[in-house]
């Protein structure tokens, strides 16, 4: 019989797959190599940055000041490193650390582990997408590092770079009165994995930037040596941020692939009026295209004008409710010009011009101005009236109907062999693999929304941290599918229906409730199951050191 204050129990529940996967990446190893090690620290840098991605997947939405508190009941020791306890991750040690990473340059650091997955992997950069996104913040930041010269105990001396504006600018989540940084990301088709991450100031514009952060992630890439991954048949794909003169003539010695924007006139022009009959079947269910040669800003490019069946519906069921709404708020409009007096006949014509600038989906007709008198006892005054009636403008609701659905692709690569009509498109809709990690980033059970820190180089510290969480979950997500495919087996969804492409958050959850226990010096693990073994069987080695005890 034992004592009851003898068993300590501990949860690791899905952390031991977190844990497996940072092994599995070498990144405590890459992050103490580029940070150094001070003599006496009882938690490493490497060690520093595996808790804190821990806490991040955590998915319990601890903010990182609570970050002692989440580890007091996890096994620190088995989960992060032999010596490493709870309250040895303070903030002051957190805050060291991310300031030591914004000195050697977070973009560095977070590509150099990168590079390192994608060696590892074996994971392909045939293609690459970018997009960016505004993380709104409360509170204001002033710097918390001097400009000056770094001294640490390894003697290396090192100047800060700039740091980010916190600020006002376009906001993604449509909270312009909350100032924010900029995150610019570009991921790998293959699994989605982000490669290149970089904090930018809250101001700063897509247009301006993206062709630069194309260029500056292949030089970064040729640096570290990844020609193998890489090669200059690879394709760059962005959203319409990308595709103006300045930039598409920037990216001469780069396969790219954008959307092109409707405030380009021949943009506008072609979705407006081209024929259904123009268009022609595509080998993706309800997908249509006509190609179109380009020279727009004296580059030759393939034009894809596009139609989805799909997008065409949700458009003209969009664009039904905006013609009604718009009808309603016409007409009070011509309402109200049609009881207005004016002084002038010049004065009247001004007015119907205006109002008619302002109709998009309808139209004035019959238009009359009559002159009137007005009579007083002392003079008769002349003033005019207009008389009109109201209907719709049958063209520019063709127009609509015409180009609902429809979006344009451009690319330099204008060999239909090397990328194909399809694969066009096939690699436009794949441009959601920066949207879905963005969604990751943003979601409330993440730490994203909960950042404290009051400096800008903290902040960017903890972006590169979230695009560590990212890079970690896709990763434990990308080897389960591909294991998964590979063997042709499928598991159950949160649905009860088998799958071969689950998510990493189901995954996560089928793995709750699972403790460490040591009872009498011996350690076990609570509550495995067959189905449990199964999934870990689908993941790298190191995550089984986690579970077996």
């Amino acid at each position: 019989m034992f004592n009851h204050r003898d068993v300590e129990i501990q949860s690791i529940d899905h952390l031991g797959i977190i844990a497996g996967i940072i092994d599995s990446m070498g990144l405590v190893e890459i992050i103490n190599e580029i940070v150094g090690q001070e003599s006496g620290e009882k938690v490493s840098p490497g060690h520093v940055v595996k808790a804190m991605i821990l806490n991040g997947l955590g998915f319990v939405s601890s903010p990182l000041y609570m970050f002692p508190e989440f580890f007091k009941d996890k096994p620190c020791e088995h989960l992060i490193g032999e010596g490493v306890k709870a309250e040895y991750l303070n903030d002051d040690k957190l805050g060291r650390v991310m300031d030591k990473l914004f000195i050697k340059g977070l973009t560095e650091v977070f590509l150099a582990i990168s590079i390192s997955v994608i060696k590892e992997f074996n994971i392909s950069l045939k293609s690459s997408h970018l997009d960016s996104t505004s993380m709104h913040l409360h509170g204001e930041y002033s710097t918390s590092l001097p400009s000056g010269v770094f001294n640490y105990s390894s003697g290396i001396e090192i100047k800060a770079s700039q740091a980010i504006e916190i600020t006002y600018g376009y906001s993604r989540d449509h909270r312009p009165d909350l100032k924010q940084f900029i995150i610019e990301l570009i991921s790998s088709g293959d699994g989605d994995i982000p490669i290149f991450l970089k904090p930018e100031s809250g101001n700063k514009s897509d247009s301006s930037s993206f062709a630069q952060i194309f260029l500056e992630y292949k030089e970064h890439l040729k640096k570290e040596k990844a020609q193998k991954q890489m090669s200059d048949e690879d394709l760059l794909v962005a959203d319409g941020a990308l595709f103006n003169a300045k930039n598409i003539n920037l990216l001469s010695e780069v396969r790219w692939l954008s959307r092109v924007p409707m405030t380009v006139g021949l943009a506008k022009e072609l979705v407006s009026t081209l024929l259904p009959t123009d268009f022609i079947n595509s080998s993706l269910t309800g997908y249509y295209y006509c190609v179109v040669k380009s020279n727009y800003g004296g580059v030759e490019q393939r034009w894809l004008v596009v139609e989805s069946v799909e997008r065409k519906k949700s458009d003209l069921r969009q664009l039904e409710k905006r013609i009604s709404r718009l009808k309603t708020s016409s007409l009070d409009k011509l309402k109200k010009l049609l009881n207005s007096k004016f002084h002038s006949y010049q004065e009247a014509v001004q007015a119907v011009e205006n109002l008619n600038k302002q109709l998009k989906y309808h139209q004035l007709d019959n238009i009359e101005y009559l002159e009137r008198q007005l009579a007083s006892k002392k003079e008769q005054t002349t003033f005019y009236q207009v008389n009109a009636s109201f209907s719709e403008n049958i063209n520019e609701i063709k127009k609509a109907h015409q180009r609902a659905g429809r979006f344009i692709l451009a690319t330099n690569v204008l060999d239909e062999k090397s990328l194909t009509n399809d694969d066009m498109i096939s690699e436009y809709k794949a441009q959601q693999s920066c949207e879905r990690g963005f969604r990751f980033l943003k979601d409330a059970l993440f730490f994203a929304d909960s950042i404290f820190l009051k400096s800008p180089e903290r902040i960017e510290a903890m972006a590169m941290i979230m695009g560590l969480c990212l890079l970690v979950y896709t990763l434990a997500q990308r080897q389960i599918r591909k294991a998964l495919v590979a063997t042709k087996s499928t598991i159950k969804n949160q649905l009860g229906k088998s799958v071969n492409n689950p998510t990493m958050r189901w995954i996560f959850q089928c793995f709750q409730s699972i403790h460490l226990v040591k009872i009498d010096n011996r350690i076990l693990i609570s509550n495995w199951n067959s189905e449990r073994e199964y999934i870990l069987s689908l993941l790298p080695d190191n995550c089984r050191y986690y579970y077996q005890c």
